[in-house]
């Protein structure tokens, strides 16, 4: 078991997702950045599926009630066992009674705690990914106790990997969605010349540019939509659906990320700049 002494600014269980219920109005969600967080199960030899543990922007504070080994990657949060700096990237052990905690945020923007055998947090819908009102939280909370089985031992095939630079990249590969005939010459330019920042409004809902690209006039019926889903307001502002975005939308689908772009994306915070690239055949 792993007791929450602080919770950090938002953290949560994720897994690979929640399938097979989006015609119900259930999004997916799951690891925002599923990437980073399949290679934190893969160093422990855990299953792809196994729950690990979302950290944005802030880590949390948390006590092993029992032993584990655990690895941790994506955004460099400085993260300490007992106080003493550990690498990202490397399987470490936790005994009874250790302290996980984190400090300053060096880049990226989410952190993925793994720890062998996967958070053991109750399924719901076929997965345990955080998802209120579908799960009773949304986030961890303080004196929360999350399960875990105890591992006093275990050799790793491959103990610690060299850190990756990836979500430091800029760039988003999109390919066309269905409305994309709906863009202008000069909306066009503007999508794959600029680079946009990121808004305020970013969240696992959904992301929001700064940059307009030019107001539309275009009516259609709410329609599906998917995570990486590109929006166009009819302002002309474009909005990323995430992890946790809604399964409909009004507004036309003008873009679509591919699955890596989502992953980059979800390692931004607000200020930051991103560019748009069409998929390359």
């Amino acid at each position: 078991m792993l007791k929450v002494i602080h919770p950090g600014f938002f953290t949560t269980i994720q897994d690979t997702g929640r399938y097979g219920y989006r015609e119900k109005g259930v999004p997916v969600s799951g690891c925002m950045d599923n990437y980073s967080a399949s290679i934190a199960n893969s160093l422990l030899e855990n299953e792809e599926t196994d729950a690990a543990m979302e950290i944005t922007m802030t880590g949390p504070k948390l006590e092993f009630h029992t032993s584990s080994f655990f690895a941790i990657t994506g955004a460099e949060m400085s993260p300490n066992l007992n106080g003493i700096p550990v690498n990202s990237y490397e399987v470490h052990k936790a005994n009874q009674g250790d302290v996980l905690s984190f400090g300053k945020l060096i880049n990226g923007f989410r952190s993925y705690l793994a720890v062998k055998g996967g958070f053991l947090t109750e399924v719901k819908l076929t997965s345990r990914s955080f998802y209120k009102p579908i799960t009773d939280l949304n986030c961890i909370k303080e004196r929360m106790e999350i399960p875990i089985e105890e591992y006093t031992e275990y050799s790793p095939k491959i103990s610690h990997i060299k850190p990756e630079a990836w979500h430091k990249e800029h760039e988003l590969i999109v390919f066309k969605g269905p409305e994309y005939k709906i863009l202008k010459e000069d909306q066009l330019k503007l999508l794959f010349t600029n680079k946009f920042t990121i808004a305020k409004e970013n969240n696992r809902m959904a992301y929001q540019l700064e940059e307009l690209i030019g107001a539309n006039s275009h009516r259609m019926l709410t329609s599906a939509t998917l995570p990486g889903t590109v929006q166009l307001t009819p302002a002309g502002k474009l909005i990323m659906l995430m992890r946790d975005g809604q399964t409909t939308g009004g507004y036309p689908r003008v873009l679509q990320l591919d699955t890596k772009s989502i992953a980059l994306l979800s390692q931004k915070k607000f200020g930051d700049k991103v560019s748009l690239h069409p998929l390359r055949h």
